[in-house]
């Protein structure tokens, strides 16, 4: 049977309607892997996550709005925007079950994020005014997936396997990244600026693995051999 893959969902207000609403890339990378997507939107009691991951093989965290900074002990930097409690609170008690089941995960832009900050690390809350010097991170949204900096996976990381790759183009459309990382992630991808692009859970007993780029709405042998790496592993194959 293919595995079955959680994929974390926003939700948008719209015209008095709260709706879920998830770009169609992510869903459409697990089934081209091999897999099958299941949403999750954000849950009214966090506690069921465990439920959800006792359900399904993987888990893939998505690109979104900032995780609230109060999570990693922070004052609020004035453009951080769209910070959803509920969305937080789900996230991180998936993450936290994943963990604890040893299911793989895949962390995406925000899912990377969170990630670092659920095992105690922080963000850079806005790179242009914290960041001197650092390139456009945060391209134009009509432009998802032009490839538009380098970057550099240290080569004995799980990602630079996926990948198949040490060095290549990513795009990027996000204004914050990790910051400081706990003792139990690894800093696996760096851009020219030094901006974290790639984290992994350190141990070898967990499959974990973030990115700062969004492979799903790219279209290329490295994109696809980071997905189908997730969904093996999801599946039970190294």
């Amino acid at each position: 049977m293919p595995p079955l893959i959680a994929i974390s969902a926003p939700t948008h207000e719209d015209a008095q309607r709260v709706r879920v609403r998830l770009n169609l890339g992510y869903a459409r990378g697990i089934e081209r892997a091999g897999g099958v997507p299941v949403i999750v939107p954000p849950l009214e009691r966090a506690d069921d996550a465990a439920r959800v991951l006792d359900a399904v093989d993987g888990l893939m965290l998505t690109g979104g709005a900032d995780v609230d900074p109060a999570r990693y002990g922070a004052p609020r930097h004035s453009t951080v925007e769209h910070v959803s409690a509920p969305r937080d609170a789900t996230e991180l008690a998936l993450l936290h079950a994943a963990h604890a089941r040893g299911k793989p995960v895949l962390a995406i832009c925000r899912g990377i994020q969170l990630m670092n900050v659920a095992f105690g690390g922080t963000l850079v809350q806005d790179i242009p005014s914290e960041v001197p010097g650092a390139l456009p991170h945060d391209q134009d949204g009509d432009h998802r997936g032009a490839r538009v900096h380098a970057v550099r996976i240290e080569p004995d990381s799980i990602l630079a396997k996926a990948l198949g790759a040490t060095h290549m183009e990513v795009n990027s459309l996000h204004h914050q990244a990790p910051k400081r990382i706990p003792d139990t992630l690894r800093l696996t991808a760096s851009a020219p600026d030094g901006i974290v692009e790639g984290l992994e859970w350190r141990g070898s007993e967990w499959w974990a693995v973030g990115v700062q780029w969004h492979p799903e709405e790219l279209d290329g042998r490295w994109e696809a051999g980071l997905f189908a790496a997730f969904v093996r592993r999801a599946g039970g194959r190294p």
